[in-house]
């Protein structure tokens, strides 16, 4: 990763150059670390973040206006095994690892998102043809990679609504019951900056989630929270979240 004042500098730089010429600028992938850097120094720069579908962890960034999805230079390549029936079980793992094995640097990649064992790798638009003639294989099993038009349909699905009871709206309490995780491992997870409230880090356990605030917990997922609905008969509270899987 970048140190915080490159990527800085980059940002503006973007920003600056879709400004004075009137046209739209991209970033490569950014994880979330960069992400809470681009949000955190932003100030009144026109951007907008998109991985190649909505809930994307990793994302590159536009800077201009009025941007649309199909703008970004972002591909899908689906990796399918060639017999499914004799496939080894394939983890994200497993697709980044061969992908790495290929020299491709990670900020070309976005999200690999796994349904059925077949691989949805999102990319920048320069690596696609590169990717689908080289990579042949994912772990011990044969895989032939094609570029699909659209977005697969199972990642355009909306998050259904899910009821939690939590005993306050601290982003500890409320991740912990959403992931089943003791409050101590959320806390630890907090202190190595690995969640993030609508792409901010954040640096402490005690900060109140808001409806609406967008929490990434890495390693685990991404979750909205929807707020409280009611209380229950012992005084804790029933909230809402729309859990992405």
């Amino acid at each position: 990763m970048e140190s915080n004042d490159l990527l800085k500098k980059r940002f503006k730089e973007l920003s600056l150059r879709a400004y004075e010429k009137g046209y739209h600028t991209f970033t490569e992938f950014l994880n979330m670390d960069e992400i809470s850097v681009l949000v955190t120094t932003s100030n009144d720069n026109e951007y907008r973040l998109y991985g190649g579908y909505d809930g994307a962890e990793r994302c590159v960034a536009g800077f201009g206006a009025d941007i649309c999805n199909n703008e970004y230079p972002i591909a899908c390549i689906k990796i399918e095994p060639r017999q499914q029936k004799f496939a080894d079980k394939l983890g994200h793992r497993d697709f980044l690892g061969s992908l790495m094995n290929l020299g491709i640097n990670r900020n070309t990649l976005g999200d690999i998102v796994i349904n059925d064992n077949i691989g949805y790798l999102f990319c920048l638009n320069t690596m696609s043809e590169y990717i689908v003639n080289n990579l042949n294989k994912v772990k011990h099993t044969s895989v032939i990679c094609s570029i699909t038009k659209e977005v697969p349909e199972f990642l355009l699905k909306e998050p259904e609504p899910t009821e939690i009871i939590i005993s306050s709206t601290r982003v500890d309490v409320v991740a912990a019951s959403v992931y089943h995780l003791s409050r101590n491992t959320v806390t630890q997870l907090i202190n190595r900056e690995q969640i993030f409230i609508n792409s901010k880090i954040a640096y402490k356990e005690s900060l109140m989630l808001k409806e609406g605030d967008t929490v990434s917990v890495r390693g685990h997922g991404k979750f909205i929270y929807n707020g409280v609905l009611r209380q229950t008969k012992k005084g804790k509270a029933v909230a809402e979240i729309n859990i992405y899987t």
